[in-house]
């Protein structure tokens, strides 16, 4: 069972688009974002966004694969990798390798955005052509940086619609206040605040308010 990722969502289709119009000019031509599955285990991920939809199948095959997955994470491995897809000898029997090839991808820049207990958020960026130096691939990583705010929000409001209260509440309760403590911040009753938790519980899937904030975490809401 997972949380529904709605592919259709404005708000984040049209800040991929816009963002790779932006990157036209530095050869990119495809955009992934993978997040962690928060009803998953650890290595779990999934698809978040994708752009154009015709790597779908590309993206996916990524996720799946243990390819920068928890173990790169754990690793020294750095936020930010630069990869030749076309020369990666030993990982070139992946699938997704052969899938983005087959799209005319060449290279792929990866920038990660790490959460809590090992997972992280990443974005992806592929181009047809091999970048000339590692000056390319930090320009691409910067630009993945500025847009990643904007980025994070949409997706995290698209994957579970908290409102303004709910989202307060679970704020609150990631600062370590009590229910007592956060009504009175909010300047509400202690009703209103769990009632607040429990919408925010059962929107998440989650039956306590510690696994509530940590699927907020992972979704981006926190």
């Amino acid at each position: 069972m997972t949380l529904p990722v709605n592919f259709d969502s404005v708000g984040v289709d049209s800040i991929l688009a816009d963002w790779l119009c932006a990157l036209r000019e530095q050869g990119v031509d495809a955009l992934v974002v993978l997040g962690p599955d928060p009803l998953g285990p650890r290595e779990k991920r999934e698809v978040l966004a994708v752009h154009p939809p015709r790597v779908l199948g590309a993206a996916a095959a990524l996720a799946e694969s243990r390819d920068f997955g928890s173990s790169w994470r754990e690793s020294d491995a750095p936020l930010v990798a630069w990869q030749d897809i076309a020369k990666s000898a030993a990982d070139q029997g992946s699938r997704w390798r052969r899938l983005f090839l087959a799209h005319g991808h060449q290279s792929l820049v990866r920038v990660a955005f790490p959460l809590p207990a090992g997972r992280a958020f990443e974005c992806f960026l592929l181009s047809p052509r091999a970048f000339a130096s590692r000056s390319e691939a930090a320009a691409l990583a910067w630009s993945a940086f500025n847009v990643w705010p904007m980025l994070k929000r949409a997706l995290a409001e698209q994957r579970v619609a908290l409102s303004p209260r709910e989202l307060e509440s679970l704020n609150l309760a990631f600062e370590g206040l009590t229910a007592r403590e956060t009504a009175t911040r909010m300047e509400v009753s202690e009703r209103t605040v769990n009632y607040h938790l429990a919408n925010a519980m059962a929107k998440l899937q989650t039956d306590n308010k510690l696994a509530a904030v940590q699927r907020a975490c992972w979704i981006g809401l926190i």
